[in-house]
């Protein structure tokens, strides 16, 4: 078994000691200067936010300790926080400054279930048996913001530098939910640029359309129960009208645009074989490359829907859990923050690091090509791809570019064991290092010349031409706020005892 410093958290592993990231001549303007220093002096409050939230593990919805963490430290630096924005219990927005440029910052963290993973292991090992956990790598995002931020904070007070920060912290990602709310209710209006933070195996950025839009929706099928021996013409099986739209969908893909896809869960199908479910219902994500295919592929499957109700003689809700439009990325943006990842440089990995990522790639049938040693070139636009994140809707909104930075190992896929076993190791410490550098320096751009938040606003308006945006959210529509509230309950007592116990402490 291939293991990367010690699984059983006793502290970060790897506890970096000195500078992991050369810095180049490019950087030297003194806010600059003295925002990348601030990064690295508090790496170790870095890597101890990012590995409590990643024991946290925390579902959509139900982020509350992490929220708590990140909004309460941001608290203690003198932003004003506005907790459960939108009707997010786990939703905050901390604000600092004054004036223009108005810079909003957000990212998410939370985790998926049944992703429970130990960290620095090479092998699929649960901390907690069927429990949630982070197999993507939002507890790096976290801590990246909050890294980012506290610098960005620290230097304009130090350099007396005007505008304002904003900074959102963003529920439920991994179900797409929270952004398009902040958007629909005012909290982008006067926002100049955006920045979105992810974790990736790279240090990157992109412009252009990067992922897909999406609908997500449960249709929940009522019947009658009987018992399904004795008197099975008693009853009207939900399960049957929930199989029947599974089946007319799948009927329907022949249909759909090559652009188009959809995918669904069954999150009930009764209790047990001899009682002929009552109830029953479908989770359903419908995407297309736009906003107007993904509506259109939604339409399609209510009629489905009512189709498989008509003929099972049941009844259907449908309840829309999210909409999102397209991320994509300003490519203004884009190229003033690939020139602070080109001037910072990927981190210095140590031959131990390069063999765990090797060991990871074997085990995980990727190609073992190791932990990467230089940033991506820009290029683009970017190739859209077929995955979506409900930071789209703000993209529409305002300028927004991704800062992506390598806290994972190249090859593999989210949401796989294999994607949460380096996230509380060296690996994620030092990419989310060069992350939290990345972000800092390129704000402090936008914040120290109008000229550059000008151009990035004109090429917005170019970029999406005479597209208008108008939210996917149906009017009226609230967040689904018990979202994971049972599972949590369930889980979180088990994993408390593998929390972090020491609290992040970020120092000027």
């Amino acid at each position: 078994m291939h293991t990367l410093g010690d699984a059983s958290y006793s502290g970060p592993p790897f506890r970096l000691t000195s500078r992991s990231i050369v810095m180049s001549e490019s950087l030297a303007a003194p806010e600059k200067n003295f925002a990348l220093d601030f990064v690295e002096r508090n790496r170790q409050a870095l890597a101890l936010l990012s590995d409590s939230v990643f024991y946290f593990g925390e579902l959509g919805m139900q982020e509350h300790r992490s929220a708590q963490l990140m909004s309460g430290i941001l608290e203690e630096h003198g932003f004003a926080v506005e907790r459960g924005i939108s009707g997010f219990p786990t939703g905050f927005m901390a604000t600092y400054g004054k004036g223009s440029p108005v810079i909003a910052l957000h990212t998410e963290y939370d985790a998926n279930p049944s992703n429970s993973q130990k960290a620095g292991v090479a092998e699929p090992a649960e901390i907690t048996p069927s429990a949630p956990g982070h197999c993507e790598g939002h507890n790096v995002n976290a801590a990246v913001l909050v890294s980012a931020a506290l610098a960005l904070r620290h230097a304009m007070e130090r350099f007396k530098i005007p505008g304002t920060l904003r900074v959102f912290g963003a529920p439920a990602e991994e179900q797409l939910i929270s952004r398009p709310y902040f958007v629909r209710d005012g909290y982008f209006d006067d926002v100049d640029v955006a920045f979105h933070d992810h974790i990736s195996s790279d240090l990157r950025t992109d412009y252009g359309l990067m992922q897909s839009a999406m609908v997500s929706a449960t249709f929940t099928f009522r019947g009658e129960s009987a018992h399904a021996a004795v008197a099975p013409w008693k009853g009207r099986d939900a399960l049957d009208a929930v199989v029947l739209m599974d089946m007319g969908v799948a009927q329907y893909r022949e249909h759909m645009m090559p652009t188009m896809s959809a995918q669904r869960v069954i999150t009930n199908g009764g209790e047990q074989p001899n009682v002929i479910p009552a109830k029953a219902a479908v989770w359903w994500y419908f995407r297309d490359v736009n906003a107007e295919g993904a509506r259109k592929l939604f339409d399609q499957a209510k009629k489905i829907a009512q189709g498989a109700a008509l003929m099972t003689n049941t009844e259907v809700e449908v309840e829309v859990m999210a909409a999102v439009w397209p991320s994509r990325g300003n490519q203004v943006m884009a190229e003033a923050v690939q020139r602070n990842i080109e001037a910072i440089g990927l981190p210095s990995w140590t031959e131990e690091e390069q063999s765990f990522a090797l060991a990871l790639q074997k085990k995980a049938g990727v190609k073992e090509e190791g932990l990467r040693r230089r940033p991506a070139p820009l290029s683009g636009p970017s190739k859209q791809g077929s995955s979506s994140n409900d930071s789209g809707d703000v993209s529409w909104k305002v300028p927004m570019v991704r800062v992506q930075f390598p806290a994972n190992v190249p090859g593999i896929s989210y949401h796989h064991w294999a994607a949460g076993a380096a996230l509380a190791t060296s690996i994620a410490h030092k990419g989310g290092l060069a992350g939290a550098k990345a972000l800092a320096a390129s704000v402090l751009d936008f914040l120290r010349d109008p000229a550059l938040v000008a151009a990035a606003k004109e090429g917005f308006r170019r970029e999406i031409g005479e597209m208008s945006y108008r939210p996917l959210l149906p009017e009226g529509q609230k967040p689904p706020v018990e979202l994971n509230a049972v599972a949590m309950a369930k889980f979180r007592p088990l994993m408390e005892a593998h929390y972090v116990r020491e609290r992040p402490v970020f120092r000027v």
